[in-house]
């Protein structure tokens, strides 16, 4: 009776435990599968998205949250950029500033290609993860991605939708430049159709129309209808968004922003440093950490939040070349800055949490040429302490602080 008894009761907990639901895609939401489209809407500064109609991006960003954020690098430092177009694609594009990618303006004319770009980076996986780009420009992906090239490791876009500039015929120049309009309604409308039947894994949608608006008419309606009709675009790919998450297990990443601002005075040029020309902003559906409340992120920040979203891997002299740091996922500490002066250097950060960090030194750049660079160890930092002074290492230092979630890295430069 005993023996069987036991046997009943094995058999009892056997069917038990075999009815129980499994941890799988079905059920555990961190077992979703994740995917990332981000967006550049040209020229548009923080005040005029502020104050026009953008109700896509507002639904954006309730989900998630929306930030002040910056272009053009360190203003009157070593990493200053261009507030220019393809500039700010690109410091998206690698998650640094022209100092690194090298591409000073629209011509890219010689891109650094040892800055790994988020495309290059998608292949570079265990599992390559598929890709996509929608766009007016052919040369955000034939230059600024690469595609083909030798020094990109002939990185391939898996679904290219763009280049329509150069079809005269069915795109012929038209007063204002609408031509440009017409492209983006085009580029639209697709990106949102193949993310609601394909769902790459990464994309990249970009629309210029907003850029040729300000240029021709400054600050004003014309300039504000068209922001509007943008965020009319951009929720043709929000729309995708939804629909996929609605109806498969699937957890997307968007993220919308601009390139440059614009100038003060009238709003229609930028390629400067003035406050506006700097001022961009994010919007993202995914809950930012305080990096969004208490700083104010680069483009550059783009790229590592990606990164953490996607679970995506880097080898550790990449990641040691990122200019700022993730906006999603655990962040200890931002705004890395170093000074200089009587032979010592000091960097300053702001903590986000407690906890310890490495202060790494080296004074060479040999990553820039495909190299390797040997750092030195200074030791160990309480983030909490904010700030940390070392015998100077070199004319140039490139320093990097690394914590148990966040590396980054600035430089000292001795002027000549």
């Amino acid at each position: 009776m005993k023996n069987y008894t036991l046997g009943l009761i094995s058999l009892i907990l056997t069917l038990f435990v075999s009815c129980q639901p499994t941890e799988n895609k079905s059920n555990n939401i961190s077992e979703k599968e994740r995917k990332v489209v981000y967006i550049i809407v040209d020229g548009i500064p923080n005040d005029v998205v502020e104050k026009v109609h953008t109700p896509n991006l507002d639904s954006i960003a309730a989900k998630g949250g929306y930030t002040h954020a910056y272009v053009g690098g360190k203003k009157d430092g070593y990493s200053q950029t261009p507030t220019i177009s393809a500039v700010g694609y690109n410091s998206l594009l690698t998650g640094t500033w022209v100092n690194k990618h090298n591409v000073f303006g629209n011509g890219i004319k010689a891109p650094n290609y040892n800055y790994t770009s988020l495309f290059k980076l998608a292949k570079e996986q265990e599992r390559p993860y598929s890709t996509a780009i929608y766009s007016t420009w052919l040369d955000n992906r034939t230059k600024l991605i690469g595609e083909g090239l030798a020094a990109t490791g002939n990185v391939k876009v898996d679904y290219a939708f763009d280049g329509f500039e150069l079809d005269t015929v069915n795109f012929p120049k038209k007063e204002n430049n609408l031509q440009y309009f017409e492209i983006d309604e085009k580029v639209s409308k697709e990106a949102g159709r193949y993310i609601k039947e394909n769902a790459p894994d990464f994309s990249w949608v970009y629309l210029q129309y907003t850029d040729d608006a300000s240029h021709r008419f400054g600050d004003g309606d014309y300039f504000y209808e068209y922001v509007t009709k943008a965020d009319a675009q951009v929720g043709r790919v929000w729309d995708a968004v939804k629909e996929r998450e609605a109806k498969y297990n699937e957890e997307w990443m968007i993220v919308v922003t601009t390139d440059h601002g614009r100038t003060a005075e009238t709003g229609h040029h930028h390629g400067g440093q003035s406050e506006r020309e700097r001022a961009t902003w994010i919007v993202t559906n995914q809950k930012p950490n305080k990096y969004f409340d208490y700083g104010t992120p680069g483009v550059t920040s783009i790229y590592p939040s990606i990164i953490n979203f996607m679970g995506w891997k880097m080898k550790d002299e990449q990641r040691e070349e990122l200019d700022d740091v993730a906006f999603y996922g655990e962040t200890d500490f931002f705004g890395l800055d170093a000074s200089s002066k009587n032979n010592k250097t000091t960097i300053t950060w702001t903590p986000l949490q407690n906890g310890e960090a490495e202060v790494l030194v080296t004074t060479t750049n040999n990553f820039k040429t495909g190299g390797a660079d040997q750092y030195t160890s200074l030791g160990k930092v309480n983030l909490k302490d904010k700030s940390f002074t070392f015998d100077n290492q070199g004319d140039f230092q490139k320093i990097v602080l690394k914590s148990k979630n966040t590396v980054t890295n600035t430089w000292t430069v001795k002027e000549e």
